[in-house]
């Protein structure tokens, strides 16, 4: 198939294109060209998906096969893309799981779930997959809308519970403590993006999976706890975990902490068992041991990994709590 993605070079862009090379296809990437340079093989359409006329130009010209939108963020973006992918066979959203937000009514949340999106981030999201499915309902228009959790990879790195920081990392190779969120039993969902991608490329040519949406994770779960302690296993150290309640780390001031204010101090568990029964391609392999090595392996090879001695912020909490405990 000829198939166009709009994105193409992101944390998960990367190896759904890779994977679509591998099967035969050929594919168009449609971005701005400002971050990753696209593999030899794909041929690029410089743009910015914000010049509505322009993009959906541009697209039409193209008459897909297939599409996949990695970079909808808005009802806006949305109707834009039923524009300019009329025609097309399928059309593959990436939306997210934070659009159930985090007030659930059951666990493991499936496609059923009520929509609470609790961020604006979600919030848009949750509209932009209203546009789609509108569309598919009002003019058959071929949306499959796959919602990822936690997907990391080399391009992203790997994040921490407490916020978005990656000098933890630094942290336990030098033997300091960490700080989690509370008793860190929060449970959360971690998929690497090489799996995710046979989610993106198995929905296209699958006539069935027009019209639904599919939670893409892997089974089972992890406790931040236990995340943190396989971190220390791979990098040889055994760093103290230091618990510090959630009200405090708000009030401590601690940086980036709206990742943990938005989801990761909760429990976050979904089910993709709608997606295993109709995408078999969508089997995750890679263990989040073999993620994590990988991941911290490409971060210290490309120096991605700050260093711990120039912040001290996180420091600075940890003295005061061991004060505390005297």
């Amino acid at each position: 198939m000829k198939i166009g993605i709009v994105g193409g070079t992101g944390n998960i862009s990367q190896p759904i294109v890779k994977l679509l090379l591998e099967k035969g296809h050929e594919v168009v990437v449609f971005n701005r060209g400002q971050t990753a340079k696209a593999p030899d093989g794909v041929r690029v359409i410089a743009g910015d998906r914000s010049n509505r006329e322009d993009f959906e130009r541009k697209m039409q010209a193209e008459k897909f096969d297939a599409a996949i939108d990695m970079i909808c963020f808005t009802a806006e973006d949305a109707a834009s893309s039923v524009r300019a992918f009329r025609g097309v066979g399928w059309f593959v959203q990436t939306s997210t799981v934070c659009t159930y937000g985090i007030q659930y009514d059951y666990l493991p949340v499936d496609e059923t779930h009520p929509l609470r999106p609790n961020t604006e981030y979600g919030q848009n999201k949750a509209a932009a997959d209203h546009v789609y499915l509108e569309a598919y309902h009002r003019e058959k228009f071929p949306v499959v809308i796959i919602k990822p959790s936690t997907t990391y990879g080399p391009v992203q790195g790997m994040l921490r519970q407490i916020c978005w920081d990656f000098s933890w990392i630094d942290r336990v190779k030098k033997g300091k403590p960490v700080i989690i969120c509370g008793d860190g039993f929060a449970i959360h969902q971690h998929l690497h993006v090489d799996d995710i991608a046979h989610a993106f490329v198995g929905v296209i040519g699958k006539e069935h999976t027009i019209g639904q949406t599919y939670n893409a994770v892997n089974r089972g779960f992890y406790t931040w706890l236990d995340y943190h302690r396989l971190a220390n296993k791979i990098l040889g150290r055994d760093v103290e975990l230091i618990g510090v309640p959630f009200e405090d780390l708000r009030r401590l001031n601690v940086p980036e902490i709206g990742i943990l204010e938005d989801e990761f101090a909760f429990n976050d568990y979904y089910s993709a068992e709608k997606l295993f029964r109709d995408v078999p391609e969508f089997h995750p392999q890679i263990s989040l041991e073999q993620g994590m090595t990988q991941v911290f392996e490409v971060m210290e090879r490309e120096g991605r990994i700050p260093n711990s001695d120039e912040l001290k912020w996180e420091d600075e909490i940890v003295a005061k709590y061991k004060t505390l405990w005297k």
